[in-house]
């Protein structure tokens, strides 16, 4: 993991970033299409990054695009940032969907968006990858959705996705405090998110208890967080309380592990070489 927390670290560092920067002759794109926000990464063929764009959108929802044209206008923005920073034309992505829902979803909007596609691959499994997991769980935990997947043996053996996430814990923000949803989120993201944690803990520990109906019975010790809502402070605490002789590791900042993971995905072959513009 600590590999893998440098580079969410300079991920932190550089993302909305758009100061020019010389790019390698191989790269990765991935776009990760998220309920609560669309970012998009360039990675070296090392899985460094390289650039890496985010906004925040409501345009996805539970693996579902409730509004395709907003996607696609999102990740064209988000391509062109890359494109003008790296000074390349980008023609192909690697994009992810939540475990039990249609990759053609993903793969429509990035085809939409004028790219082909690289490879779709499901969102804890790309994980799973990127940390070369042998033994353990990842659940990915986002805006719409909790994804997970256990390895055992170094295969994956078993995945799930549930329709919990961050959107439930706005809408617990928004009930107690008798605001709409859009104040409820303002208020998580603002750093008064610790001061809302006996509000919205019993959705964590609801959460904890799906994942114990997917998970209980595993031998697997090890747990690894992905996501957005794990970005919530103690979020790590409730879930060992919840979860017993678990071990539950969480990166530097979940909310661009799974990001990272696309973007350094591999499918047994090397990454493209970029036009490059000048």
């Amino acid at each position: 993991m600590k590999e893998v927390n440098r580079r969410l670290q300079l991920i932190e560092r550089i993302v909305n970033d758009d100061h020019p920067q010389k790019v390698p002759s191989k790269i990765h794109v991935g776009v990760d299409l998220g309920t609560a926000d669309i970012m998009v990464m360039a990675t070296d063929e090392s899985g460094e990054p390289l650039a890496a764009f985010m906004e925040w959108a409501e345009v996805v929802r539970d693996g579902i695009v409730l509004d395709y044209w907003g996607a696609t206008q999102i990740v064209k923005r988000l391509i062109q940032r890359i494109e003008q920073k790296l000074s390349i034309h980008i023609q192909q992505a690697i994009s992810s969907f939540p475990p039990g829902t249609d990759p053609r979803t993903s793969e429509n909007v990035i085809q939409a968006a004028g790219l082909s596609v690289e490879t779709i691959i499901d969102e804890p499994s790309s994980v799973v990858r990127l940390l070369n997991l042998k033994e353990g769980t990842v659940i990915d935990i986002g805006g719409g959705t909790t994804g997970l997947a256990v390895v055992k043996g170094g295969k994956i053996v078993y995945t799930a996705d549930e329709a919990t996430g961050g959107h439930h814990v706005t809408l617990t923000i928004a009930g107690n405090r008798k605001i709409t949803y859009e104040e409820a989120e303002a208020l998580k993201c603002n750093g008064q998110a610790e001061n809302l944690l006996p509000v919205v803990e019993p959705v964590f520990q609801k959460m904890a208890d799906i994942l114990n109906n997917h998970i209980g019975k595993q031998t697997v010790q090890k747990i690894y967080c992905s996501g957005g809502t794990c970005c919530f402070p103690h979020m790590d605490r409730v879930l060992q309380e919840e979860l017993p002789g678990k071990e539950i590791i969480m990166p530097y900042n979940p909310l661009y592990l799974t990001p990272l993971a696309i973007a350094s995905y591999r499918v047994e072959k090397e990454g493209y070489e970029p036009t490059t513009d000048a």
